[in-house]
């Protein structure tokens, strides 16, 4: 008997765990932060809703003594009827699930934490040869839930997790109003007349900017290989696993995201992208920040387009000469690294 209560359990027990032996791998700001926005989750709160201070600090406690009863314990086998899959086997799942109207994805993000997911399935579509899925309604996560995850040649959007990422970066920005392209992306959204309506619009756009990201990094899957997530284990919980996931992000953009957005006229996304590129990408690529500066201000399009052929051919370049150390040495140092990304940021 196919029971979707019982499903839903068992997929949080796996984010439960997940969780439990990945809670460290945080500093305490981003953990608490995290936290919080969990338990808003937990309790259905609506994002613009305040928290009740006290309650939240009890919950954090209980939540921590339960994760250490966790710390030790297995992953859990789906239950699908009568049979059971792996936790890890998202194809055998979603074969199940999908014609009955749900998603579910498992995969591996930074410091090499599992992320478990199960949610409603809103509609499926096919990109230049990948699925993509797109879910609304959350039934089962973990503390950090992706709004976006390539698995293969799937990918994987929770439009639940894209719209409270966008409320994030929206209250980041009313704590300090700088970010001009932030404020252009809000006033193209109609976010500062109607802010119910400016989010849910821009859920819409950002949601297909994370499909075209999705797509980039298959793309970059398909130019670098396997060996890539291979030198990445030998980069672990280092600045230079940082960077070298900075310049896949930067293929896929210059690949994927970008050329499309612009090619679009997709003012609004454009602008978003840019209020939010930030760290590592911001620190290797201030060449397309510059461009994006042009664009917004004079509507220089061709400055823009040139920054992002020449960071096609740069990232790659520079993502290619990591692998090439690696495929030689058989590991790869933070030193190397920056070395190798140093000519690519003149």
């Amino acid at each position: 008997m196919w029971n979707l209560g019982t499903l839903i359990s068992t997929v949080q027990h796996n984010c439960h765990v997940s969780d439990a032996q990945h809670a460290g791998d945080y500093t305490l700001c981003i953990y608490l932060l995290r936290m919080r926005e969990f338990y808003r989750w937990e309790h259905e709160i609506p994002l613009e809703g305040p928290l009740p201070s006290d309650q939240v600090g009890t919950w954090l406690e209980e939540r921590e003594r339960m994760w250490d009863g966790l710390a030790s314990s297995s992953y859990e086998a789906l239950p699908l009827g009568a049979d059971r899959a792996d936790p890890f086997d998202s194809a055998t799942v979603n074969r199940d699930l999908v014609p009955r109207g749900y998603v579910y994805s498992a995969g591996y993000g930074r410091y090499n934490k599992p992320h478990f997911f199960l949610g409603a399935l809103e509609r499926t579509e096919s990109r230049s040869g990948f699925s993509v899925y797109v879910s609304s309604c959350e039934y089962a996560r973990d503390l950090v839930a992706p709004p976006a995850m390539l698995l293969g040649r799937d990918i994987f959007i929770c439009r639940e997790s894209v719209r409270r990422f966008l409320w994030e970066k929206i209250e980041e920005w009313r704590w300090n109003r700088r970010n001009e392209a932030m404020a252009r992306a809000l006033a193209g959204s109609g976010f500062d007349s109607d802010p119910a309506f400016g989010l849910e619009r821009m859920t819409v756009t950002e949601t297909e900017a994370m499909i075209l990201h999705e797509l980039g990094e298959g793309m970059a899957g398909e130019l670098l290989g396997e060996d890539w997530n291979a030198m990445l284990l030998t980069l672990s919980r280092s600045k230079a696993e940082i960077m070298a996931r900075a310049v896949r992000d930067l293929i896929a953009d210059c690949l994927s995201t970008l050329p499309a957005l612009l090619d679009e006229d997709n003012a609004t996304a454009l602008h978003f992208y840019f209020a939010t590129f930030s760290g590592m990408r911001r620190e290797l690529y201030p060449d397309v920040l510059a461009a994006y500066r042009l664009w917004a201000e004079k509507r220089d399009r061709q400055a823009l387009h040139r920054a992002i052929s020449a960071g096609r051919d740069r990232w790659l370049s520079a993502a290619r000469s990591m692998l090439d150390v690696y495929r030689r040495d058989g590991s790869l140092s933070g030193e190397t690294v920056e070395g190798l990304l140093e000519p690519a940021v003149r």
